[in-house]
């Protein structure tokens, strides 16, 4: 249904109402049709892989959690090479291609790898890199085949999809497992299939050259990976995304927070994230439409509330079923991520230039990823030194904290603000995206 309108190029249609995908480029169908089949592929083998280096190959959490953590963070500075790659003639497609192709070949490196502990990391390095790599010039894509006036919608879309390949990809790999008799190798077989039928439809139905919209502001020129930083409107979007990134502890805690408060036992862990994935699919379309329509910055904002809302949450005294308590934090998880994540693109794409949005909004998703690992990792200590109650009473007072900065650093309109060493005052009034 969706391919049949991808293989065109995008012509600027005029908005309609009522439908979650009208209006929507086909492009941006395109993108989400591979990120879903990419994501089945992709999360099959995340799902798996605890268990098959932890319990299969005797890894120790240590070394699995040093493993995991240090190419997280490879994946989020490579993300800087990607965006100034694809921004060098405009080559997002070709580039993204080369980050889904790596992703591809990294099952087939699991499966040849057997038991080698050096030939498992350059495989789970390479998944990393491709995942760094294809990022932001994916969302650049987004951005330049959609209106400005319709991002959020747009990424609202992608994201949907995106989540149903997150969703069904645990799936799959757990029914190969039950079929095959937990033959691990079968799983990364299928894996790396569905990872080139991915690729294939990337090659085949996404187009390669995007039309340039017309800047809606001034905005720096150039095609350095850092030109972004230039821009004050882009300056305090990255400020606020990290001050907000750096007070949230991650997932991982949250669900671990909510074992530790409930006593789940241990073969519910595995279902907990996708509680809040199916909150994030059933939300993300229309909390874009809603960012379009009021502006970015409050549901960007009141997203992080759900987020506090999270921390409170599991802060209240215990007591009572355990649905009371499981229920209110994977929806204000869900909450948060479908007005956050694809809202912040259609937030920061409007302000880039057209020959820089890849590598700008790079910088923007490598400054927030690198301020959540911080946070991460400083909740980790603080839970090991004071427990697990006062290290969330320090993660909420540092969210509230950063809620106020937030709420002072990101622009009330971007579209009016100021270029280059130009007073805001001297701006004239511009619609907002």
């Amino acid at each position: 249904m969706y391919l049949a309108t991808t293989g065109r190029r995008d012509a600027p249609a005029r908005p309609r109402s009522g439908g979650a995908g009208r209006g929507v480029p086909g492009t941006v169908l395109a993108l989400g049709t591979v990120s879903l089949v990419t994501d089945i592929s992709s999360e099959m083998v995340t799902a798996v892989l605890p268990l098959y280096l932890v319990l299969g190959l005797g890894l120790s959490p240590l070394q699995f959690g040093f493993l995991d953590g240090l190419f997280n963070g490879a994946a989020a500075v490579v993300r800087l090479l990607g965006g100034y790659a694809a921004d060098r003639g405009r080559g997002h497609k070709r580039v993204a291609g080369l980050g889904y192709a790596l992703s591809a070949l990294s099952r087939l490196g699991l499966l040849l790898a057997g038991g080698a502990t050096a030939q498992i990391a350059a495989a789970l390095a390479t998944d990393r890199i491709g995942k760094g790599i294809r990022t932001a010039p994916r969302d650049a894509l987004i951005t330049l085949s959609s209106r400005p006036e319709a991002l959020g919608r747009s990424f609202g879309v992608h994201r949907a999809m995106d989540t149903t390949g997150a969703l069904l990809g645990p799936l799959a790999a757990f029914a190969l497992l039950w079929a095959t008799a937990d033959a691990y190798d079968a799983v990364f077989v299928v894996s790396f299939c569905v990872g080139l039928l991915g690729v294939l439809l990337l090659v085949l139905y996404v187009p390669g050259q995007q039309p340039a919209p017309k800047p809606v502001i001034p905005a720096p020129r150039g095609r350095k990976a850092f030109a972004a930083l230039r821009d004050p409107a882009f300056r305090r979007i990255l400020a606020a995304a990290c001050l907000l990134g750096a007070a949230t502890v991650g997932d991982a805690f949250v669900y671990l927070l909510l074992q530790h408060r409930l006593d789940l036992p241990v073969s519910w862990f595995p279902l907990l994230p996708l509680g809040a994935a199916a909150c994030y699919l059933l939300l993300a379309i229309p909390a874009g439409r809603i960012a379009d329509r009021v502006g970015r910055r409050l549901p960007f904002l009141y997203g992080h509330l759900a987020l506090l809302g999270v921390y409170a949450t599991l802060l209240a005294p215990a007591g009572g079923p355990a649905p009371l308590l499981l229920v209110p934090v994977l929806v204000l998880l869900g909450v948060f991520y479908a007005t956050t994540d694809g809202v912040l693109m259609a937030l920061a794409g409007p302000v880039l230039p057209a020959d820089g949005r890849a590598g700008g909004l790079a910088v923007l998703q490598t400054g927030q990823a690198l301020a959540r690992m911080l946070a991460a990792a400083g909740f980790g200590a603080a839970w090991t030194l004071w427990g697990p109650k006062p290290a969330l009473w320090a993660a909420l007072s540092a969210l509230l904290a950063a809620l106020a900065g937030g709420w002072a650093l990101l622009p009330r309109n971007p579209s009016v603000a100021p270029a280059h060493g130009e007073p805001e005052a001297q701006i004239p009034g511009r619609r907002t995206a």
